[in-house]
């Protein structure tokens, strides 16, 4: 068993690499992690399907809520935004109170949200059930973050692999699952299912995950947590409404600014507090900022087929390159790829065991890239985008496991589920961008005929490709993680580290 005397003399870098991959008590039996594991991808599963469960109903929801198209764009936007916003922050709470009490937090709210729209029929109301939906997405990097810890050595990468492809998994089940309740039942009994399903949820992790006492403590950084807030919806809301308000609209250019502006002040305050929300210090390790950077241009090839494909699948046939299918079919034809990232989970472990996370994340991008370039020339038939669809979303199935990875092994413990908090942030800014640069990069290529040219769709799939590539080449400058990081340590181990660290800190 490797100790920290097998390190570098002096790299109290790679020693918080290797302290942060422990369990930080003995994982449960072998079928109880299974079934932990279980639970928990089923509670990722659910928060991210209810991101995409209004897009059957979108168009509708002017008349449905009695409101402006404008307003009603709201009831998608706030819950991206809350997702955004809740992730580092839900990451930073599971390290200081117990990651098992947030989650079933998370759950809580995904239920409430979901019970607020269920019982809407104003605009009002359903904006604050959407907001809490978003909010409960922060399960997801801590659920992330608490695999390791209940679970075996020879399985908390595939549950790490399996909890991310989650992000994918949910949105992809989403599209034809709601299709299919809006044409068979009323609208609200998306969110009924969605309220079952968080109960569901809460009641699982409940009974089956284990409980850890793994609360580290410390002070709530609320100042700090207000000021991201602030910074990240003002960034967000101008990328995400530029295409509609205009690029140069002085609304636009102003909610960015601000948003830059109050990123910048909680970057100057978070350096100064002693127990901040984010430790930035941390966050500029080369590791995680590169890390983090990959996580932004991957994230935005991964969204770019979500928008992409399904518009090209219900284009009309008289366009001369639609394909002419149904919100339901279009949904059937792309939910294969989400089924691809789970069964690549298994792949995905054994490849973060093999050549490490580094050279996985790596390929997962490259096999993104290769996804979009093959959906340039196959576009004549929806089998043919079904195959581009399934080697994309292989490629993000494998990244979106290699990049908590990489997180978790280049962070000290206690600030691992803010790590993965931040992670996943950088990847919602991602999938921000791509959303909105496809939106714009179609709506220039507009044809006699009111709609997006080929040529627009094609330039989409390669500027996906190019923002894959690019995530390569990032990762590429990402220092080597050796796999012996993954193997457990004592606990005696695990408080002389602790010890160590914070008298090098002081």
């Amino acid at each position: 068993m490797p100790s920290r005397r097998d390190l570098p003399h002096g790299s109290f870098q790679i020693a918080d690499m290797y302290v942060s991959y422990i369990n930080v008590s003995s994982p449960a039996a072998p079928s109880r992690a299974l079934l932990s594991v279980v639970t928990l991808c089923f509670g990722g599963m659910t928060v991210a399907l209810t991101q995409t469960l209004v897009i059957p109903i979108q168009g509708r929801l002017p008349e449905l809520l009695d409101t402006s198209a404008t307003n009603a764009g709201w009831v998608v936007t706030i819950t991206l935004l809350a997702a955004a916003v809740a992730m580092p922050i839900s990451g930073k709470f599971g390290d200081i109170f117990d990651k098992q009490r947030v989650l079933l937090a998370s759950a809580a709210l995904l239920a409430l949200g979901s019970l607020t729209c269920a019982l809407s029929d104003a605009l009002a109301p359903m904006l604050a059930g959407r907001a809490l939906q978003g909010l409960a997405m922060g399960f997801i990097p801590v659920g992330i973050a608490l695999m390791r810890e209940i679970t075996p050595p020879h399985l908390t990468a595939t549950g790490i692999a399996a909890m991310s492809a989650t992000l994918g998994v949910g949105g992809a089940i989403a599209l034809p699952l709601s299709a299919w309740i809006v044409q068979s039942f009323d609208w609200h009994a998306l969110f009924w299912m969605a309220t079952a399903l968080a109960l569901v949820v809460a009641a699982a992790v409940h009974l089956v995950v284990p409980h850890r006492n793994d609360a580290q403590g410390g002070r709530v950084d609320v100042a700090g947590g207000v000021l991201l807030a602030l910074g990240l919806v003002g960034a967000l809301v101008s990328i995400s409404k530029g295409h509609e308000w205009g690029w140069t609209s002085a609304r636009t250019l102003g909610l960015g600014a601000g948003g830059i502006v109050v990123l910048l002040a909680w970057g100057r305050f978070e350096l100064h507090q002693r127990a901040p929300l984010v430790d930035l210090r941390v966050s500029a390790r080369r590791p995680v900022l590169l890390t983090n950077i990959a996580a932004i241009a991957i994230g935005f090839g991964m969204m770019a087929q979500s928008i992409v494909i399904p518009q090209l699948l219900q284009l009309p046939t008289s366009t001369g390159f639609g394909l002419g299918q149904t919100l339901l079919a279009a949904g059937l034809w792309m939910a294969p790829g989400g089924l691809v990232m789970m069964a690549f989970s298994p792949v995905s472990s054994r490849l973060l065991r093999v050549v490490g996370p580094k050279t996985t994340l790596m390929l997962g991008a490259a096999v993104l890239g290769a996804g979009y370039l093959l959906a340039f020339f196959l576009m004549e038939a929806p089998w043919q985008l079904l195959i581009a669809s399934s080697i994309a979303s292989a490629g993000v199935g494998i990244g979106y496991a290699a990049m908590p990875t990489l997180i978790m092994a280049s962070v000290p413990l206690a600030e691992a589920g803010s790590a993965v908090g931040i992670n996943a942030l950088m990847r919602s800014i991602g999938t921000t961008s791509a959303a909105a640069v496809m939106t714009t990069v179609l709506a220039s290529t507009t044809s006699s005929t009111g709609l997006p040219s080929e040529s627009g769709y094609q330039l989409c799939f390669l500027i996906g490709a190019v923002a894959a590539f690019v995530g390569v080449a990032i990762t590429a400058f990402v220092p080597h993680v050796h796999t012996r990081v993954l193997a457990p340590v004592s606990d005696a181990q695990v408080t002389a580290d602790a010890d160590r660290r914070a008298t090098v800190a002081s």
